[in-house]
């Protein structure tokens, strides 16, 4: 089976007009250089973007193919025994209930997925207090886009500081481009620039925020740093071939459209 094909992912081409964008507004920002330093111009499916949280957009390349990562063939339905949260995963993967963080609300749930050899995927943890704002100094704000954007709807809270709910592919710049997937309703940064990228759902009053991703959040990290189980590339266009033509994407892609939290 086929991965649907999501009108709102980033193709290598258009990922090469984002440099341009980024650049710019680095630039018009004087912050001394920071700017995209990779990609490619080769071509790649087109895709339209969808604006999210100040990242940079571009218009659609044309007439340029590329085939999607196929999702597994069988699939499975995964509820926790109170039927406070639901999500489809391949058959062969496995998902284990495990101890919440210190600090969670009650009736929090913490549930780990991995693929079938029991490699690390993603977490699904609800129940965490509110989160307060990450310092971020001019300075240690990095160039980050959004290379898939698509819809989800899950109860959120609304605010000056959060979008519609989406699931999320983003890359943000350090000595390599270090990407992440997950839910998000957060605004990440402003002039296509952040400290990180957070995978967080501020949840309805009183129900406590909720994350479902490879990690709660993803930044530019030190060279002395562990980067896993965030993603690494040495340019845009790995990260955008990743999206668009990896099967592992394309699984996890609907494994986190497919989630249901009753709130």
């Amino acid at each position: 089976m086929r991965a649907k094909r999501i009108p709102s992912k980033v193709s290598t081409a258009v990922l090469g007009a984002l440099i341009v964008v980024a650049a710019a507004g680095c630039s018009s920002a004087g912050n001394g250089g920071a700017a995209w330093t990779a990609g490619s111009n080769s071509a790649s499916p087109g895709a339209s973007t969808a604006p999210l949280s100040g990242a940079p957009t571009a218009s659609p390349s044309a007439g340029a193919t590329a085939s999607p990562g196929a999702t597994a063939a069988v699939w499975k339905t995964y509820s926790d025994p109170a039927k406070k949260v639901s999500f489809d995963l391949p058959s062969d993967w496995i998902a284990q209930s495990v101890t919440p963080d210190p600090g969670s609300l009650p009736g929090a749930l913490k549930i780990e997925v991995k693929d079938a050899k029991g490699g690390y995927l993603a977490t699904l943890h609800t129940g965490l207090p509110p989160a307060s704002p990450a310092d971020c100094s001019p300075a240690a704000k990095r160039p980050y886009v959004v290379v898939s954007s698509v819809p989800i709807d899950l109860p959120h809270a609304d605010g000056d500081s959060t979008i519609p709910p989406r699931v999320v592919f983003r890359v943000i710049q350090g000595y390599k481009f270090f990407g992440s997937y997950g839910i998000t309703n957060l605004v990440a940064g402003t002039d296509s620039q952040a400290c990180q990228l957070r995978n967080l759902v501020v949840g309805p009053a009183g129900k406590g925020d909720y994350y479902f991703g490879d990690m709660p959040a993803v930044h530019a990290f030190a060279t002395d740093e562990v980067v896993a189980p965030a993603k690494s590339f040495d340019t845009l266009d790995q990260a955008a071939k990743y999206v668009d033509q990896s099967s592992e994407f394309a699984n996890v892609q609907r494994m986190l459209l497919s989630l249901k939290v009753n709130p």
